[in-house]
């Protein structure tokens, strides 16, 4: 038996350990010294290396990972990051690296637009890879639950890309509103300043030449095929597109949200309504903003919560505002005058409120303030990552460290929890469906509606042929 099959095996079973743990009761943390072992050997296939790709890949490199394999549709980028990586194979097509690569690699990182992460995730965990992979998890909402479900079964270390998750700041403000520090929470309202990218038009009427640096059909991998458009899709605008992309809502609400889905336990809602919705335009893209409201139940003792969004501009009302610290109040002023948008979350409690202005959940006021002047936050029930570095640093951190057995607590974004957070998510996209004002029952169970059966037909897709998740 070679060196690789038994380090895979240990591997594998330290990550059965930890997969799909979404929080935790006690604290444990990783050592400093890490001890010189095979385990260190780990090599990895990255899929889409531009952008936040880019990133990522460096990131995991810099985690004392080789990178083996880079993927991406683009050739001016993937021979731009091979230079950064000149012994890494290059691909345009991550089904061809998966292939090609197999035994060669135990990590694969996932950085492509949202509607080919669950194909390409998918197939590297049944492969037995451990998978990074960019927020929001999947494009469906069947999709998310199919990535956690493949998760638990193959034992795999998983983690998503809202990297908040691993930020102290985020941990701490859990632990304070499950505390019951600001008393139970009702009402959680969540404004975004996306999209920053073109929402609210149709498909353009024109077709370009594909260019010979682009793997257009790889590019839209699961998706309807349809004409390339230069500056339409690639390389950004992507994410307003409903074939592609999960519009702002999908974009930021794996980050913005994630503190208070956390706290909460926002899981399952049982309803969904969009209070203002321009409607998807030509079947084609996203509003160009949109309010939605969430309905929860009670759950584990918590009392019932609505959960209401805002994008491209909408805020929530003046009463909520004004419980917002002074500076804050006027930057939303400034706002609604036609000044720069804001991100925000408001968790208002029973006793008191806890606002985010940070798109992560990472720095948070206790308001009133005169109230909280002496506040000492609870003790730590939620590990801590031992060092300081950015967020996306220490979430890789996290993730190989976890792989190696470095790590007891685990992947905080594993895909047990990062699966449930974009379900909650994407059924919000069903009310941009629905329409103004209808009220979308929600059987998470079964993940359909019962009283707007139109919407069940974009819970999943039917997948381009070749391109199935397998």
């Amino acid at each position: 038996m070679t060196n690789r099959t038994n380090r895979r095996r240990f591997l594998g079973q330290s990550a059965a350990v930890t997969a799909g743990v979404g929080y935790w009761t006690g604290t444990s943390l990783a050592s400093d010294v890490k001890p010189e072992s095979a385990l260190n050997a780990l090599a990895a296939g990255c899929i889409g290396v531009g952008g936040k790709g880019g990133s990522d890949t460096s990131h995991i490199g810099n985690q004392g990972v080789r990178v083996a394999g880079l993927c991406d549709v683009d050739g001016d980028t993937l021979t731009k990051k091979g230079r950064e990586f000149p012994d890494a194979e290059k691909f345009d097509d991550f089904r061809e690296m998966l292939d090609k690569l197999g035994d060669k690699i135990d990590i694969v990182t996932c950085s492509t637009p949202d509607h080919t992460h669950a194909a390409a995730c998918v197939r590297a965990m049944n492969m037995g890879k451990h998978v990074y992979c960019q927020k929001p998890l999947t494009w469906s909402i069947r999709e998310a639950r199919m990535m956690r479900e493949t998760a638990e079964k193959t034992g795999v270390v998983t983690q998503m890309g809202n990297q908040g998750t691993s930020d102290d700041g985020l941990r701490e403000a859990v632990e304070i509103i499950r505390s019951g520090a600001i008393g139970d929470v009702a009402e959680v309202h969540v404004f975004s300043n996306r999209p920053v990218w073109p929402q609210g038009g149709g498909r353009p009427a024109k077709e370009d030449p594909v260019p010979d640096s682009l793997n257009w059909d790889a590019w839209i991998g699961p998706a309807p095929m349809r004409p390339f458009v230069a500056g339409a899709y690639h390389s950004f605008n992507w994410r307003g597109w409903v074939d592609f992309g999960t519009g702002a809502l999908g974009d930021m609400a794996c980050h913005t949200t994630n503190m208070p889905v956390m706290a909460l336990k926002l899981w399952d809602p049982i309803a969904v309504t969009a209070v203002k919705n321009p409607g998807i335009v030509d079947g084609e893209q996203f509003p160009a903003s949109s309010e939605l409201v969430f309905e929860f139940p009670e759950r584990e003792g918590l009392p019932a919560c609505k959960f209401y969004w805002y994008d491209g501009g909408n805020l929530p009302s003046e009463d909520i505002i004004s419980k917002l610290p002074q500076s804050f109040q006027k930057r939303v002023a400034q706002q609604r005058e036609g000044g720069r948008k804001m991100s925000g979350a408001v968790v208002v409690g029973s006793k008191g409120v806890l606002f985010s202005p940070d798109d992560y959940g990472a720095k948070y006021y206790l308001l009133p303030e005169d109230k909280y002047v002496d506040y000492k936050a609870p003790e730590p029930t939620l590990p801590r990552i031992p060092f300081k570095a950015s967020a996306d640093e220490r979430q890789k951190w996290e993730f190989v460290s976890t792989i190696k057995g470095e790590y007891e607590p685990g992947t905080m974004s594993n895909f047990g929890y990062a699966g449930r957070l974009t379900e909650t998510i994407l059924v919000g996209n069903l009310a941009m469906r629905a329409g103004e004002g209808q009220r979308i029952q929600w059987n998470a169970k079964d993940l359909t509606s019962p009283n707007v059966e139109s919407v069940n037909q974009f819970v999943q897709r039917e997948y381009r042929s070749g391109w199935e998740l397998s």
